[in-house]
């Protein structure tokens, strides 16, 4: 939107005020987690974000409607708690009138900012969240990845398919959104499969847990085919070693929110050659995803994870809705309904996590994959599953 500071007087000889006007710039907000529990996320949203808004202003700026416009991006920490994401989005909102926001990450907090932002008329899109309350009945709330209705039955029917696993063990962070979600989803669709009782164990923890032996000893002792963790990548490293410390030797399902960069890093071997389901698989890519991940490790010195991928995703989701919209008019209220309607109008976008098209709830329409980490550490294609 067309910025003007017109308020700028310069002293000349005549003692004239001589209005300046800069460029026309449009704003877009990032709600994300730069401290707390998982800081690495907001990292990878933020570098992600930064190299497409040099990419972009690089050549001149975003064109819609025949004008340029150049960007500007807020980033606001949510501290990875759900009443600080309120916060956030608030200053996003009233303060810095930004456009769109784009985050949370984590449905722990997209969950409760998505009410926020919808309440107040704002255009949000989360990278990363798969919860569907964070888009359900909310006309202003999107996302740039699948819903976990879908990512539980993917690892249910691959866990049945790869470890011919007739009874499987859960243990799932309670206060977390996404974790009690993804677990109790796949809990239903696995004894709907199996057998009523084939989850034979389903185990909690709390908020700054970190010794899971309790939960871990009950779960073994239930003799399951293989353990399914819907947790966090820094959890997921813990309870790992933890498991096999009392001597797990059977395999883990994970999902998407396994695939950091950090994840190796605090777990090591002891993830080595267990599944997650995710967004995408950065060894083996091609074309314009292995572009994104080459030019982002050379700027960066690590592969981008999966978050990185999706944050790029959302972000050209709401510069083409902005496009879509076919102008900025300056007022912000007009402009924001302008943009909510040109992302709903969306037929397609092309993403480097895969093509999306929305449905009537915000969500996209797109595949999964199912990552092995290797003997190297990498996250290896295994299979992808579409709806």
């Amino acid at each position: 939107m067309k910025k003007i500071f017109s308020s700028l007087c310069v002293v000349a000889v005549m003692f004239a005020c001589v209005p300046m006007v800069f460029g026309q710039t449009i704003k877009i907000g990032f709600n994300i987690p730069l401290t707390g529990e998982i800081p690495k996320v907001g990292e990878e949203s933020k570098y992600a974000g930064e190299m497409l808004l040099n990419e972009i202003n690089g050549n001149g700026g975003l064109e819609v409607g025949g004008e340029k416009y150049m960007l500007e991006f807020v980033y606001e920490d949510n501290e990875s708690k759900a009443e600080s994401a309120v916060t956030a989005a608030l200053k996003l909102i009233e303060r810095d009138k930004v456009l769109a926001i784009v985050g949370p990450n984590s449905s722990k907090q997209a969950v409760p900012a998505g009410q926020v932002c919808n309440d107040n008329r704002t255009p949000m899109i989360s990278p990363w969240s798969t919860n569907p309350d964070t888009t359900k009945d909310r006309p202003w709330v999107f996302r740039a990845a699948f819903l976990d209705p879908f990512q539980g039955p993917v690892a249910t029917d691959f866990a049945i398919k790869t470890f011919n696993a007739k009874k499987a063990a859960v243990l799932y962070a309670l206060a977390n959104d996404y974790s009690k979600n993804l677990a109790e989803i796949f809990q239903a669709d696995f004894n709907k499969k199996m057998g009523e009782g084939a989850v034979v164990a389903f185990e909690t923890y709390g908020d700054k847990d970190q010794d899971f032996s309790a939960q871990l000893t009950k779960i073994l002792a239930a003799k399951p085919d293989f353990i399914f963790l819907p947790n966090n990548y820094n959890e997921v490293a813990l309870i790992v070693k933890q498991a096999h410390d009392l001597g797990w030797n059977g395999p883990f399902m994970g999902a998407d929110a396994w695939g950091n960069s950090e994840l190796m890093t605090l777990c090591g071997d002891d993830c080595k050659g267990h599944y997650f389901s995710t967004h995408y698989a950065a060894a083996g890519a091609t074309g314009a995803t292995k572009e994104f991940i080459d030019k982002y490790t050379k700027l960066y010195g690590y592969q981008p994870a999966d978050v990185a991928a999706l944050t790029w995703d959302a972000i050209n989701v709401v510069l083409a809705g902005i496009q879509n919209a076919g102008k900025v008019t300056g007022n912000l209220r007009k402009d924001r309904k302008n943009l909510k309607n040109g992302i709903s109008a969306i037929t397609e976008v092309k993403g480097i996590t895969g093509n999306m098209k929305f449905d009537e709830q915000g969500d996209p329409i797109k595949c999964a994959v199912v990552v092995k980490i290797s003997d190297t550490g990498e996250f290896e294609f295994t299979e992808s599953v579409c709806p």
